[in-house]
């Protein structure tokens, strides 16, 4: 196909370089002829018909300064009472712009018959202009369509050499020669989970207990809930869903454990007093300390959480969750909470997960904890065994 295209360009070349000789030799003396009758035709006008209308320019500047004149001594005659030379008299004045004025209109006059005669002939060398274009653009066209059909038929054979050539040729060629580099289109396409990086699965990145709660709000007073993780770093941290990629899976909430105090459990319900480090240092140095109320979906699942939770709290109390205004921690009025628990109660559980997680009792603690599956006499770091489930070999799963 390419030597197809460079014969045939070889070709086409050589008609424009005949072209070419015959346009200086035969199209181009034509029009030289006409533009050098054409420039004759200017200098005529400007000699004739551009002589008379330089008279007439002088003569309408002649009337508007003798024009000026009678305005200057109308004026002046107004201003001292009539009286000036001989000379400057406005009607001797006015009579001589009539004067000069006639003189002009016959010199308008004159100019306007010249240029109706140079109209005429122009009229018959315009016809003249076109007659010779004529004739030299049909010797034109019979050169160029010479040229035109012997290009059409190059061109004709070349689309013809093309379209012979089958549509997957150059392609097999190229995969042939590129299989090393070129993509499978059969292979599977590229999924986060096969996907390994640095401390991927390094024990302080694995959550020690991790699921859904209902936490009460500050304002309404009714239990909203969210998907919350305890971590190995002592930090419990509160998410609206457990989906890392719809967005950046920042903390709507954290509270640092070891800062913390807890209270006991009563039934699904536990309290939790610290102060919100989400914010970072600057929003830190200004948050307060408040009381945040949780609530499981079950009390089995609600012991889980306090266990994990209370292993790494500052300080855990024997208060638990009441129905009465007062507060199982602080001591504050919660006068909501009864008239929205049972709201709460009807929600559906959702699955609650643990890894790593072993039972362990109470710190800090005295006496027996009313609701609690965990001894009270039980030592801080003594361990147990994982959680009951009610799935089969998923610990911590309802």
């Amino acid at each position: 196909m390419f030597e197809n295209i460079r014969s045939n360009t070889q070709g086409m070349s050589n008609q424009h370089y005949e072209t070419e000789k015959q346009l200086k030799a035969v199209i181009l003396p034509i029009f030289d002829r006409l533009h050098t009758e054409i420039k004759n035709k200017s200098k005529e006008l400007t000699k004739g018909a551009g002589k008379g209308s330089k008279q007439v320019d002088k003569a309408r500047a002649s009337t508007q300064k003798h024009i000026e004149l009678l305005g200057q001594h109308t004026a002046t005659f107004e201003s001292h009472g009539g009286k000036m030379t001989a000379t400057d008299d406005p009607y001797i004045l006015q009579r001589g712009v009539m004067h000069r004025l006639n003189k002009q209109v016959q010199e308008e006059n004159n100019n306007r018959q010249d240029l109706i005669s140079v109209q005429n002939s122009f009229a018959q060398f315009e016809a003249h202009i076109i007659q010779t274009i004529q004739h030299g653009l049909g010797q034109f066209m019979q050169v160029v369509n010479t040229q035109a059909e012997q290009t059409k038929n190059a061109y004709g054979d070349i689309v013809g050499t093309a379209q012979r050539i089958p549509l997957d040729f150059e392609w097999n060629g190229f995969i042939q020669r590129n299989n090393q580099v070129l993509i499978d289109p059969s292979s599977s396409a590229r999924t986060v989970q096969s996907i390994n990086f640095p401390n991927q699965n390094h024990r302080s990145t694995q959550p020690l207990i991790s699921g859904s709660l209902e936490k009460k709000g500050k304002i309404m007073r009714s239990y909203d809930t969210n998907y919350y993780v305890v971590t190995p770093s002592k930090f419990l941290h509160e998410f609206k869903t457990d989906d890392d990629f719809a967005k950046d899976p920042v903390p709507e909430l954290s509270l640092y454990l070891p800062d913390c105090v807890v209270g006991a459990v009563s039934g699904q319900k536990f309290n939790v007093k610290g102060k919100d480090v989400s914010k970072g240092k600057l929003g830190n140095t200004f948050s307060m300390n408040h009381e945040v109320a949780f609530k499981a979906h079950t009390p089995q699942a609600a012991q889980q959480w306090w266990e994990v939770i209370s292993q790494a709290a500052g300080q855990v109390t024997t208060e638990v969750p009441a129905t009465s205004p007062t507060s199982p921690v602080a001591g504050h009025n919660s006068l909501n909470e009864g008239a929205h628990a049972p709201i709460a109660d009807q929600k559906t559980p959702a699955p609650l997960q643990t890894q790593d997680l072993q039972q362990t009792p109470t710190r800090g603690t005295t006496g027996s904890v009313p609701g609690s599956a965990a001894p009270a006499s039980a030592g801080p770091h003594s361990a147990g065994v994982a959680p009951t489930s009610g799935i089969p070999g998923e610990p911590g799963k309802y």
